[in-house]
């Protein structure tokens, strides 16, 4: 929505006054929806075709329960009155709260377990993501509540999983699993969301005889080992790959249905994007088996078998390709 609109609806709702339950409820309707009391029972918010069609509901709704209401639609007659409107919409109070919010959680970070720490997080992703979604007038606010967000992110990040590495090169060279069979691989210790994956998958599709070390730093990683998920290891991330991704681009697995589902998982969970619904449970299941397990070769075994069963359920969900195969 643009930084301001002449065009606005008007909700005007009465209901009865023994009716203080479905009072309650509208106000909350109207509250979660984004829209301004301009006094009791009268509701302001910026006109466009979705926030019509809920305003017709709770309408509908107010009906139902005894009362009445009236949806209008308005102009305002100059821009300083647009403009007026406008600022009873600033959500800066709000983004506020929401970064002394988060100011705590900082001092809190370090006594908490990753169960503790991927519930936090997505709590307070939840509580940003609905005050993003009504700002219908975004400004400075935002920006800095943005950056404050990438922070906190970035602090949690490093409490689940030390050491991420950063974007390296974009290209991608092709290469035969047949030359990388009975290898060692190194990563991180504290497997997370990318390294757990990425073992998987190299030991399931890659290199079935693999072994793994677990390192405590990325400078002990052996020169004859492969390394994967840290900085300047042959296999990491690389332009907006995680390392998941950059493997199976590597070993041309790209085409697998199941495993290119499963990448869009590790995608979301590892650096964000487009939201995947099995990825919280993923995220929970894994963050309950490393606070449950001793050492990554349990944790890896154990989480293996999950992600058999995810790449079985991809696999059979995916639309079948021409001539029948998957």
């Amino acid at each position: 929505m643009s930084r301001s609109t002449s065009s606005w609806l008007l909700l005007i709702v009465s209901l009865p006054t023994s009716s203080a339950t479905a009072r309650m409820r509208i106000w909350r309707a109207l509250k979660a929806l984004g829209g301004v009391a301009l006094r009791d029972g009268a509701y302001l918010m910026p006109a466009d075709p979705e926030h019509e069609q809920a305003l017709r509901r709770l309408a509908d709704a107010c009906a139902v329960e005894g009362g009445k209401a009236w949806l209008m639609a308005a102009r305002a007659r100059s821009q300083d009155e647009s403009s007026a409107y406008c600022r009873l919409f600033d959500r800066s109070a709000d983004y506020a709260e929401l970064r002394r919010g988060w100011k705590e959680a900082k001092r809190g970070l370090a006594s908490l377990g990753a169960p503790d720490l991927a519930r936090l997080r997505r709590k307070l992703q939840r509580e940003f993501d609905a005050v993003r979604a009504v700002d219908f007038f975004p400004g400075e606010a935002l920006a800095e509540a943005e950056m404050a967000w990438i922070d906190l992110g970035q602090r949690i990040d490093g409490r689940l999983a030390p050491d991420e590495p950063r974007q390296a090169r974009s290209r991608v060279r092709r290469l035969d699993a047949a030359d990388y069979q009975g290898r060692t691989w190194a990563t991180r210790r504290g497997l997370w969301v990318d390294r757990v994956a990425s073992a998987w998958l190299i030991r399931r599709f890659i290199d079935v005889d693999a072994k793994f070390l677990w390192l405590a730093r990325p400078s002990d990683c052996p020169r004859r080992a492969l390394g994967f998920d840290f900085d300047a290891a042959p296999f990491t991330h690389s332009a907006e790959r995680v390392t998941f991704e950059t493997l199976m681009a590597a070993f041309g697995l790209e085409a697998d249905p199941g495993l290119a589902r499963l990448a869009k998982l590790v995608h979301a969970l590892d650096v964000g994007g487009e939201p995947v619904p099995e990825a919280q449970g993923f995220e929970a299941v894994l963050a309950g088996a490393r606070e449950r397990l001793d050492g990554d070769d349990a944790l890896l075994d154990e989480m293996s078998l999950v992600l058999d069963s995810l790449y079985a359920h991809f696999r059979r969900e995916s639309p079948r390709r021409p001539g029948g195969r998957r």
